[in-house]
């Protein structure tokens, strides 16, 4: 399905979902923090510190401070790479695919609106 937005209408549905999230009593997260937070969920993993700041084109410290806030949250989750252990995976949680899943139905709402 594909839906037109005109650059006005795409803007308010940009703000119409960032609003409600301010709105809401759960924690607000940075553009960086719900990139983040999407790209692990709707790429398929592995996902490791090094790809994930590579592919955000940021540090790789960058990327540990994101994931120090949504780990906290319980939003993704680390571990050592039992194959590699120089390497750190950041998986999905449950919270964190409950969040998204409020979010998809906010934003699906909110455009139907625009």
């Amino acid at each position: 399905m594909s839906v037109t937005l005109s650059a006005a209408q795409a803007l308010q549905l940009w703000h119409d979902v960032h609003l409600h999230l301010v709105r809401d009593d759960e924690s607000d997260l940075s553009m960086r923090q719900i990139t983040l937070l999407l790209t692990v969920y709707l790429e398929a993993p592995p996902h490791t510190v090094r790809d994930l700041a590579k592919k955000l084109g940021v540090s790789k410290p960058v990327i540990t401070r994101a994931l120090d806030s949504l780990g906290k949250l319980e939003l993704l989750q680390r571990r050592r790479d039992e194959a590699d252990r120089r390497n750190v995976l950041v998986q999905r949680t449950v919270k964190g695919v409950l969040y998204l899943e409020r979010l998809a139905e906010t934003v699906g709402k909110l455009a139907k609106q625009v």
